[in-house]
């Protein structure tokens, strides 16, 4: 176990096993948009991608093999899933910022296999667009001529159809799941624990999460996980954490707001919150289903 702060002031900033070694199955990115700042349509060929909103509303649009297209907003406690290689965009939607927490199933993900459209269209002959999208050379030229990344868009209003609500207002949908919305587990001296796993959101093949929330003094109990690494954001507080790596081995650490700590599969650990407000950790595990074994049982 080895500590790495994720503290943000950028619009994104992410931890892979490069910058963070002992994290080799999971890698996150912390990553904030303006009201109408959108993260252009992209995919990952490496990974899939798991979110959790902490604060604002965005709205995705995700594009799937068979033509098919979902969008869905998002406000916090809302979790998405995008499995590998799948298109999608994600539009801050305001009236503040919005700030989400990205959780990928590979540690080697990278900027190097994740792929924008505007870079593809601006590497092509002119001529294939032009051909491919109906477009002629004047209409092309307004094309952005490399990666864009991020853009600034109006926020869509009352004259988008996005804007309209859905005619049957579903709390979960085939890629959002509202996790706040969830029954939790009671924690050991005060405190929540709320899990979503691939039997509550089936789309969300390859990864599970967890959000807990402990009282001042509060203990998610001495456990361990047999079929999963576990990959943590602190969201706010302040927390001590033991991780037991067998054969006499034991590190301890202290965690703030912004860091990050990734727990290997196997290894006996526990969380205390130590400060005086409730502390908040996003856990995201590299397996869909949840396996857990509490010293107390």
């Amino acid at each position: 176990m080895i500590l790495f702060t994720l503290k943000v002031y950028d619009i994104t900033r992410g931890a892979s096993v490069h910058d963070f070694p002992v994290s080799t199955g999971i890698a996150g990115v912390s990553m904030r948009l303006e009201p109408g700042g959108m993260r252009e349509l992209h995919w990952h060929a490496n990974a899939a991608e798991w979110a959790y909103v902490v604060s604002g509303s965005c709205r995705t649009t995700i594009i799937h093999p068979d033509g098919s297209s979902y969008v869905d907003i998002f406000n916090p406690g809302d979790v998405w899933y995008f499995p590998r290689g799948y298109g999608h965009s994600i539009q801050g939607l305001g009236p503040g910022e919005c700030h989400f927490i990205l959780i990928f199933d590979n540690e080697d993900f990278s900027e190097d296999h994740t792929f924008s459209v505007t870079d593809f269209i601006a590497r092509t002959p002119a001529e294939v667009v032009m051909q491919n999208l109906g477009l002629t050379a004047d209409e092309l030229a307004l094309l952005p001529d490399k990666e864009a990344y991020f853009v600034k868009e109006p926020v869509p209003s009352i004259g988008s159809h996005y804007a309209y609500p859905r005619i049957s207002s579903d709390l979960l949908t085939k890629h959002r799941y509202p996790l706040m919305a969830k029954q939790p587990r009671l924690a050991p001296g005060g405190g929540t624990q709320r899990t979503v796993t691939v039997e509550d959101f089936p789309i969300s093949s390859t990864m599970g999460r967890s959000v807990i929330e402990l009282e001042p003094g509060g203990l998610r109990e001495m456990h361990w996980h047999p079929n999963a690494d576990e990959w943590q954001y602190y969201l706010d507080g302040n927390a001590e954490m033991t991780v037991f790596l067998a054969e006499g081995n034991a590190v301890t650490e202290q965690f703030e707001t912004g860091d990050v700590d990734y727990v290997p599969m196997g290894a006996g650990h526990y969380i205390k919150n130590t400060g005086s407000e409730i502390c908040r950790i996003l856990i995201g595990f590299n397996s869909g289903h949840y396996e857990a074994i509490d010293l107390s049982e």
